[in-house]
C-alpha cells in the first residue's frame, strides 16, 4: 500500500511542479503574478474558488469534529457552504468587485480600502491584519495534512514535522514559479481529484456499513446519540454558528474575494457561480456527510470492538484523529493513495492561495509605498521572498500540536471576516460608508477574536479570574466556542458599519463618485 501511495504522490508532485514551470513563462509582471492579468475564465475561477475554500481543515478537522457532535445534520454546513458561501457571493459581489477593483486599480483588499475610502492608514492596518491572521489558517491546513500522512505512513512525531516542511516546500515551489496562474491551473487539476475522491470516500463510508438506511439505523442505535441520525440534529443553534462562520465568512476573506478581482468578464462570473456551487455541494456536502458517520468507525470506549479507539486529551476526544480513523476502517488499502492525493490536493490549493494573498498584500501594501524605485522585478522578488517567510512562520505554528485544526481556522476566519466583511460589502454598495466605520469594524473583529483567544484558548493563568467572571456574569451567550465567536464577529461587522457611517463623515464625494462610476 505504501509503495503504491508513494508512486501516486510522486506523479502528483511532478505534475504540480511542471505546471509551475509552465506558468512561470506566462508570468511577466506583478499584475500577472498577483491576479493572472485579470483574465481568468469561469471554469478556472470556480475551481480556484472552491479549492481555496475547502482543504484538509474541512475534510480532516471540521468533518470529524462536527460529524461527531452533530451526526448527519452536519450536512447542513455543506449546504450553507454551497448556497451562502459560493452561489450568493458570485452573484451579489462578483461583478461589482471585478468592476470596482479594476477601475480603482486595486490588486488586493487593503488597496481596495485605500482607494475606496481615501485612507492610506486603512490599507496599512488591513495589510497587517491579513498577514498576521492568515498564518493560523495556514497552520491548520498543515495540521490536517500531517494527521493524514501520519496515519498512512506511521512516521511518528518527527515524521509529522518532516511532512509539514515537505508540503511547505512543495507549495512554495509552484507558487513562487508561476504566481496566480500556477495556482489557478493547479487548482483546476486538484479540483478534479477532489470531486472524484470525495465521491468515492462517501460511497464507501456508507457501503461498508450496509448502505445508507442501515448506516443511519446503526447511528441512531448508539446510546445517548439517537438524534445523530436526524437531519435536525442534536444541537441546531450551535450548528447554525458553524454554518455562518464557514459560509458567510467567505464574503470578507481576502483570499476568496481576490478571485473576483482576477475573473475575466460577467459571463465568466455567471458560469463560475454554477460550477462553484456544484463543487461545494459535492466536496463540502460530501465531507460533512461522511463525517456524520464517524461514530460508526470511532469510539472512546475500549470495550467496543470493530471500532478505532481514538485519542483523548483530558478526557475529551481529539477530533482531528477521527476522519483518519474512519478512513482506515472504511477504505480498502488500495484506495488510501487516492485519499492522500485528495487531501493533499485540497490542502495545497488552499495553501497556494493563502501564501499568494499574504505575500502580495505585504509587498504591495506595506513595502512598495515606502521604497523608491520599486520596479516590477524587485516587487516580484520581494513577493517570492515573503512567500518563504510566511510559510516558515506557519510551519513553526503547525508543529505545535496543542491547538486543534478547527480552533486555528475559526480564529483566522473570525478575525479576518469579522474585520473586513462589513467594510468590504458596504464599500461596494453604500456610498455613505465611512472610513471611521471601517476602523470600528477592524477593531471589533480583531478584538473579539483576540480576547476570546486569550480567555478561552491560551490557558493563561493570569486571566483565570476574568474568564470565570465572564462565565458567571452570564455573558457566554453561546460564544465560548471560537466558532460561534467568529460568527458573532461577522454579524457585528455587518451591523456596525451602517450604524457608525450614519453619524460619521463619509469619504470625499469625488472619491466615492469615482469608485461607483465603474458600475455605470
Amino acid at each position: 500500500m505504501k509503495t503504491a501511495t508513494l508512486i501516486i504522490l510522486a506523479i502528483y508532485i511532478v505534475i504540480m511542479v511542471g505546471i509551475g514551470f509552465y506558468t512561470s513563462r506566462l508570468t511577466k509582471s506583478a499584475d500577472d503574478f498577483m491576479l493572472g492579468g485579470r483574465n481568468v475564465g469561469g471554469w478556472l475561477t470556480a475551481f480556484s474558488y472552491g479549492t481555496t475554500y475547502f482543504s484538509a481543515v474541512v475534510f480532516i478537522g471540521y468533518a470529524g469534529q462536527f460529524g461527531w457532535m452533530y451526526g448527519i445534520s452536519a450536512f447542513w454546513v455543506g449546504i450553507g457552504n454551497a448556497v451562502i458561501g459560493s452561489l450568493i457571493p458570485f452573484f451579489l459581489i462578483g461583478k461589482r468587485t471585478r468592476l470596482m477593483s479594476n477601475h480603482l486599480q486595486a490588486k488586493t483588499m487593503p488597496e481596495f480600502f485605500e482607494h475606496r475610502f481615501a485612507s492610506k492608514s486603512l490599507k496599512t492596518a488591513s495589510a497587517a491584519i491579513v498577514f498576521i491572521f492568515l498564518i493560523p489558517y495556514t497552520a491548520s491546513v498543515y495540521n490536517g495534512l500531517s494527521r493524514l500522512f501520519g496515519m498512512v505512513f506511521d512516521f511518528g512525531e518527527n515524521g509529522s514535522t518532516f511532512i509539514i516542511i515537505a508540503m511547505a516546500v512543495l507549495s512554495a515551489v509552484y507558487v513562487i514559479l508561476g504566481g496566480y496562474k500556477a495556482t489557478a491551473f493547479n487548482d483546476f487539476f486538484q479540483g478534479i481529484i477532489m470531486l472524484i475522491g470525495i465521491s468515492t470516500v462517501v460511497a464507501l463510508t456508507v457501503k461498508t456499513k450496509g448502505g445508507l438506511s442501515s448506516a443511519i439505523e446503526q447511528l441512531e442505535s448508539i446510546a445517548g446519540a439517537e438524534k445523530l441520525g436526524s437531519l435536525s440534529g442534536p444541537d441546531p443553534l450551535n450548528l447554525l454558528g458553524v454554518v455562518l462562520l464557514t459560509s458567510l465568512g467567505t464574503w470578507g476573506l481576502p483570499q476568496m474575494v481576490q478571485k473576483f478581482y482576477a475573473i475575466k468578464n460577467e459571463q465568466a462570473i455567471k458560469k463560475g457561480a454554477v460550477i462553484s456551487t456544484f463543487f461545494a455541494l459535492v466536496v463540502a456536502g460530501g465531507s460533512y456527510f461522511m463525517g456524520g458517520f464517524v461514530r460508526l468507525y470511532c469510539t472512546l470506549d475500549p470495550s467496543e470492538s470493530g471500532k478505532e479507539l481514538i485519542e483523548t486529551v483530558n478526557g475529551k476526544p481529539v477530533y482531528d484523529t477521527m476522519v483518519p480513523a474512519l478512513l482506515q476502517k472504511a477504505l480498502p488499502s488500495a484506495l488510501i493513495g487516492l485519499v492522500v492525493v485528495l487531501v493533499l490536493s485540497a490542502s495545497l490549493s488552499t495553501l497556494s492561495s493563502l501564501v499568494l494573498t499574504s505575500s502580495s498584500t505585504l509587498t504591495n501594501d506595506l513595502i512598495k509605498p515606502h521604497v523608491k524605485n520599486f520596479t516590477e522585478k524587485k516587487q516580484l522578488t520581494v513577493m517570492r521572498i515573503f512567500i518563504a517567510v510566511f510559510l516558515i512562520i506557519s510551519v513553526i505554528i503547525a508543529c505545535n500540536k496543542n491547538a486543534s485544526i478547527s480552533t486555528l481556522m475559526s480564529y483566522s476566519w473570525g478575525a479576518l471576516s469579522g474585520a473586513f466583511l462589513g467594510p468590504f460589502l458596504y464599500g461596494l454598495f453604500m456610498k455613505k460608508a465611512s472610513s471611521a466605520a471601517c476602523w470600528t469594524s477592524f477593531c471589533t473583529g480583531i478584538g473579539i477574536s483576540v480576547i476570546h483567544m486569550v480567555l478561552f484558548s491560551m490557558n493563561i493563568s493570569a486571566f483565570d479570574g476574568l474568564k470565570q467572571s465572564v462565565i458567571d456574569m452570564g455573558l457566554k451567550l453561546n460564544l465560548l466556542s471560537p466558532i460561534n465567536a467568529g460568527a458573532f464577529a461577522m454579524i457585528i461587522s455587518l451591523i456596525i458599519v451602517p450604524v457608525v457611517s450614519s453619524f460619521t463623515k463619509a469619504p470625499d464625494k469625488k472619491v466615492v463618485e469615482n469608485a461607483f462610476s465603474a458600475l455605470k
